[in-house]
């Protein structure tokens, strides 16, 4: 999951800006739990469909 578009339920603001106390240790846990929390959606189809293509012409070599 990202976090750059969850809602503080503190504060009200975007959990990324990390204006509160709150904000800024979920932001922590969250980026701790995984290394792509970092990553916006776009960012990680970018990155799928690179490893597909990577996928597709190793695939087409072996043949």
């Amino acid at each position: 999951m990202t976090y750059d578009r969850l809602v503080c339920a503190n504060c009200a603001a975007p959990v990324s800006e990390g204006r509160c106390p709150v904000c800024r240790a979920n932001r922590e846990r969250l980026q701790q739990e995984s290394p792509f929390a970092g990553l916006n959606p776009m960012a990680l189809i970018a990155l799928l469909a690179v490893l597909i293509a990577a996928l597709a012409l190793v695939a087409h070599q072996t043949v």
